[in-house]
């Protein structure tokens, strides 16, 4: 792995984990699906448009048209339209912690489903990776935290969980650009469509909603999507994910920074075992390095 692939792992993960934070800030002023529909078609109309400067097509192959209306439903529309509902009553960093499983879901669906070797460093971080969850929800759970809301962000866990397993080999062909503007613009139409039969749409113009929904929609919404398909096309997805040990650290530290969430003693030793248990499961889950 290159120093230009560490740098936009590194760039991702930062601002990945931020969103949760930002989101939390939204929900608290905005109807959530209709605010997370709305940052899509800006943030989807200005990818389209950045790639049309850049010369990109967006003739795109069967592959990559599968990829984007796949990761559009389930990572934009499923996996983001649930963690922002859920948001308005589950802590943000919280959330970024149930988020942060998703690379253990699919080192555990790709063991048990599709049978792929795992080694035993992996198996130790599966176990640990989820004993940390565990250790944290049953700390939250005796606090009180809304279970529906929890609920909520664990199906949007495993909704881009499916996503990731399903799309392997499909960002390949360039046009990552525009790849990453209509696969917004297939979540937005899904969530506009949602919205009615969901919600009632309120808008409580704020500073902090202003700010909040201008960042969330062109960092984490634009700038680490695309850095996140330049990455999987740069390393593959098994070392792009390793980058996802450090989303637990980031979106606890991001959330007690800029929101002031209280962390006790049993949620900084399960972020530590989640984490390591996630780094784990990636480092073994790295193709070995070939033989002399």
């Amino acid at each position: 792995m290159d120093l230009r692939a560490i740098g936009m792992g590194l760039a991702f993960a930062l601002m990945w984990s931020s969103a949760f934070t930002s989101a939390r800030i939204i929900v608290a002023d905005a109807s959530p699906l209709f605010s997370l529909a709305l940052r899509f078609l800006i943030s989807g109309l200005l990818g389209v448009l950045i790639a049309r400067m850049m010369g990109q097509s967006w003739r795109l192959t069967r592959a990559q048209w599968y990829a984007t209306i796949l990761f559009g439903v389930c990572q934009n529309a499923l996996y983001l339209g649930l963690n922002f509902v859920a948001m308005q009553t589950v802590e943000a960093s919280l959330a970024a912690i149930i988020a942060s499983t998703m690379p253990l879901l699919v080192a555990l669906a790709s063991w048990l489903i599709f049978r792929e070797r795992l080694r035993p460093l992996g198996i130790f971080g599966l176990v640990a990776g989820f004993a940390g969850v565990a250790l944290i929800m049953g700390a939250r759970i005796n606090a009180g935290v809304d279970l529906f809301g929890v609920m909520l962000c664990g199906i949007g866990a495993l909704a881009l969980t499916f996503a990731t397993l399903a799309i392997r080999g499909a960002t390949s062909g360039g046009n990552f650009m525009m790849i990453v503007g209509l696969q917004m613009l297939v979540g937005a139409a899904v969530l506009f469509a949602a919205t009615p039969m969901f919600e009632t749409v309120r808008i409580n113009p704020t500073v902090p909603l202003a700010l909040a929904f201008a960042y969330t929609t062109l960092v984490p919404g634009l700038a680490a999507t695309l850095i996140w398909v330049m990455l999987l096309n740069r390393i593959g997805a098994i070392r792009a994910a390793t980058f996802h040990f450090l989303n637990p650290v980031f979106g606890v530290a991001i959330a007690a920074l800029l929101l002031g969430e209280a962390l006790g003693p049993l949620d900084i030793i399960g972020v530590l075992v989640t984490t390591a248990g996630i780094l784990a499961v990636q480092l073994a889950r790295q193709p070995a390095p070939p033989s002399a």
